[in-house]
């Protein structure tokens, strides 16, 4: 009798139960929503013959719900069917035993400023995937240089030679944090000679690259014998925004190129394109396109793996645990890519600027993967090399062969018809009357390239998966000033706006290609920057009818008051439970909901006007690379919980008048409340808002009149928020006089 073996499982999917509590509680809630913007609209007909004021107050309330409801609406469909998945990377070792089993991975790192990305931070990231328990002949790592500079080049040389010794050092001791930075930090670094010896070897790379960042060139002593290579950065016209492509082979896997224990070296490629002042530069989706094109004619591997370049891999096993999808035949052939999530180094205990992005990163997605899958992070993610050439039952033909996924190079990455041929794939006029950037590649036409590219991959029929083991995959690092963090997230206000105000939104086209709960989650991100419209009314116009006293929600005794109590604790305490279950604490549920109002004053409102901008041709859109370096006063200041101010940004006026005015309304309310001219029943329930915005703005109050640190609220932006609070005061209390003068 004929037995067959067990097929192995190499990954595991398991419904969350809470869906059932998720839909039950989206009928109720959606009942209650529905009721509200009923009683909004019945009192809008009714105040018609009213006041302007009046009729303004209540239209403008009745907008800002109304966007409350659109968007809570879309933030339901990733909770209808939450997944979470496991990977089995001890099974899929039980298969793959050779290093011919194993498909070629080409990792890609991107950097753009070597001032502001650091380059031995690039060269930690890369020694890191370098050092992963990968076969090292089937591993390419690639860093695109959008900065040209020769200093991340001198850096990756460094890090190159390094390596010899710290790839065979970590694969002996079993070291899983294989970034040198952190291994040589942490409490697991073995203490004896030989590592002692490797720290100091480390420590002296360390300090050639910084002190050739510091002089900002490389001195003849430093260039050894690759000085060749950096001739090319030493031309009369070489600029950052003009030059020719440059291609260097850093570390070649060959025979003649092994560490010290006699193994092959991965590939290690420095690229940076061709820019041209005359041409467009895509920002960071065409340096992924050049690095596509290039790494096609150079390995042509069919997994990719994009990376930032401040995020280092923080477990050698990541590949393995990728392959348990991919090598997972009951995916079928349409899995494009696996998405680990994005995980933060050094956040302090507070996590007081919400950068874990818990529900970005950790719940959504999880909701996303009972559907298509996850969205593209634009970082941490294991790409099927075959999505960037249309959708899965058909191919799109590239304009030469050597750019099909299925080529295969049989040249060593150094061969001269080689490097000719990535050299013109790299040139900034390639793309011209091609197909890049609109049906190959990663996707043009927002500054969020990353959403973008994923959400038109999912509308060509491609599915994603979302794993988060336990150990995380990766670790990045993040902006520990606000000024850096708002400044980020504005990007991605205009970038998601140019998408949801597209021909290619995901209300309309998206509905249409990947169905509505789909469209819905893509368009909650889309559409997230209006979370300004109604966050601005709640922090301005219920205080300023405060101090007018005019009341314009529900007395307490009315039972409609109950109804926004049950709104009001419903969204909040969802939301929380949600942060809770996704290993949050209740500390940091309190910053992320502090931040998404800040956003709302910042990021988002400046986002939505520079947009309307770009869209008027009155400001051109740009890329500003988010600063990566932190002194030790800024790191000290973060650790402490305080919020870093320091520059006078124009970001932070609303939020400043904002934290003014709540406080002056609050305390002019309850004075009056005490003084019996105000009846707390009637306006509790703008008390209560004023008094929420007082809370939530203790650390703008603290930077404004307590501190004197360098991090502290700039006076101009005190003095200009107390004027406009000032101003608003003065005109709604006119205008309010006037027409109680009028109906006299």
């Amino acid at each position: 009798m004929e037995t067959t073996e067990p097929k192995l499982q190499l990954n595991s999917s398991r419904l969350l139960p809470r869906r059932i509590f998720n839909r039950a509680f989206a009928l109720v809630y959606s009942a209650a929503v529905s009721a509200v913007l009923y009683h909004h609209v019945e009192t809008l007909l009714r105040r018609s013959t009213a006041t302007f004021p009046s009729f303004l107050t209540t239209l403008s309330i009745l907008m800002s719900d109304i966007v409350l409801a659109f968007m809570w609406l879309s933030s339901q469909a990733f909770r209808m069917n939450p997944v979470t998945t496991k990977p089995f990377p001890e099974n899929l070792q039980k298969v793959l035993n050779r290093p011919e089993d194993f498909p070629a991975l080409d990792v890609f790192i991107c950097t753009a400023d070597p001032y502001k990305e650091p380059p031995m931070r690039v060269a930690a990231t890369a020694l890191s995937v370098m050092a992963y328990d990968y076969p090292t002949e089937k591993l390419s790592v690639y860093v695109s240089d959008d900065g040209g500079s020769e200093l991340t080049l001198f850096a990756l040389m460094e890090a190159a030679e390094f390596g010899k010794v710290w790839l065979p050092y970590c694969k002996e001791n079993r070291v899983v944090e294989r970034c040198p930075e952190a291994y040589f930090g942490s409490d697991f670094a073995a203490r004896n000679s030989k590592t002692e010896k490797i720290k100091e070897m480390y420590e002296n790379m360390k300090k050639r690259v910084e002190n050739v960042v510091k002089t900002g060139y490389i001195t003849d002593e430093c260039k050894s014998s690759e000085h060749e290579a950096f001739a090319k950065f030493q031309t009369k016209d070489f600029t950052i925004h003009h030059h020719p492509p440059i291609i260097q082979v850093v570390s070649e896997s060959s025979e003649e190129n092994k560490d010290v224990v006699g193994c092959c070296m991965p590939n290690l490629i420095y690229v940076s394109r061709q820019k041209s002042p005359t041409s467009p530069h895509h920002f960071k989706a065409g340096a992924l396109n050049v690095l596509l094109r290039v790494s096609a004619v150079m390995t042509n591997a069919p997994t990719l793996l994009t990376l930032d370049c401040d995020m280092v891999s923080n477990d050698p096993s990541t590949p393995l645990k990728m392959l348990c999808y991919f090598k997972d035949n009951s995916f079928g052939p349409n899995l494009g890519y696996v998405q680990f999530p994005v995980r933060f180094n050094g956040l302090n205990k507070a996590d007081i600027y919400g950068s874990e992005f818990k529900r970005m990163y950790h719940i959504n997605p999880m909701g996303l993967n009972g559907l298509s899958g996850p969205d593209y992070f634009g970082t941490g993610t294991f790409f099927n090399r075959r999505v960037f050439h249309g959708c899965p039952s058909s191919m799109i033909v590239p304009e030469i062969p050597e750019l099909g996924p299925d080529h295969v190079v049989e040249k060593p990455v150094n061969d001269r018809a080689i490097l000719e041929l990535a050299h013109h794939v790299a040139s900034c006029e390639y793309e011209n009357q091609t197909k890049w950037g609109s049906k190959l590649g990663f996707r043009y036409g927002s500054l969020v390239e990353d959403y973008y590219t994923g959400y038109r991959l999912h509308c060509e029929g491609w599915k994603s998966v979302y794993c988060s083991p336990e150990r995380p995959a990766f670790l990045s690092e993040m902006p520990i000033a606000l000024n850096d963090v708002v400044t980020q997230t504005k990007r991605w206000s205009v970038g998601l706006l140019e998408v949801a105000l597209s021909k290619y939104s995901p209300l309309t086209y998206g509905t249409r290609y990947i169905g509505p709960l789909m469209a819905h989650c893509y368009s909650y991100y889309a559409f997230g920057p209006i979370w300004s419209l109604p966050i601005m009314v709640y922090a301005f116009l219920p205080q300023t009818t405060i101090v007018n006293n005019i009341s314009i929600f529900p007395k307490v005794s009315d039972p409609w008051f109950f109804l926004y109590v049950f709104l009001f604790l419903g969204a909040y305490g969802q939301d929380y439970v949600e942060f809770v279950l996704a290993k949050g604490t209740a500390l940091r549920w309190w910053s992320d909901q502090r931040m998404w109002l800040v956003r709302g004053l910042s990021s988002d409102l400046f986002g939505t006007l520079e947009y309307i901008s770009n869209h008027l041709g009155i400001v051109a859109r740009g890329f500003n690379v988010t600063n990566k370096v932190n002194d030790d006063e800024l790191r000290k200041r973060y650790d402490e919980g305080k919020f870093e101010f320091g520059v006078p940004s124009p970001m932070f006026v609303p939020l400043s008048t904002a934290a003014i005015v709540n406080l002056g309304a609050f305390l002019w309310g309850f004075s009056q409340v005490l003084k019996g001219r105000h009846k707390l029943d009637e306006m509790f329930v703008q008390m209560v808002l004023a008094c929420f915005g007082v809370v939530n703005s203790w650390p703008v109050y603290e930077a404004m009149f307590l501190r004197r640190d360098k991090g502290r609220m700039p006076a101009k932006i005190t003095l200009i928020a107390g004027f406009l609070a000032w101003l608003l005061f003065a005109v709604s209390s006119f205008i309010t006089k006037m027409h109680v003068n009028v109906g006299e």
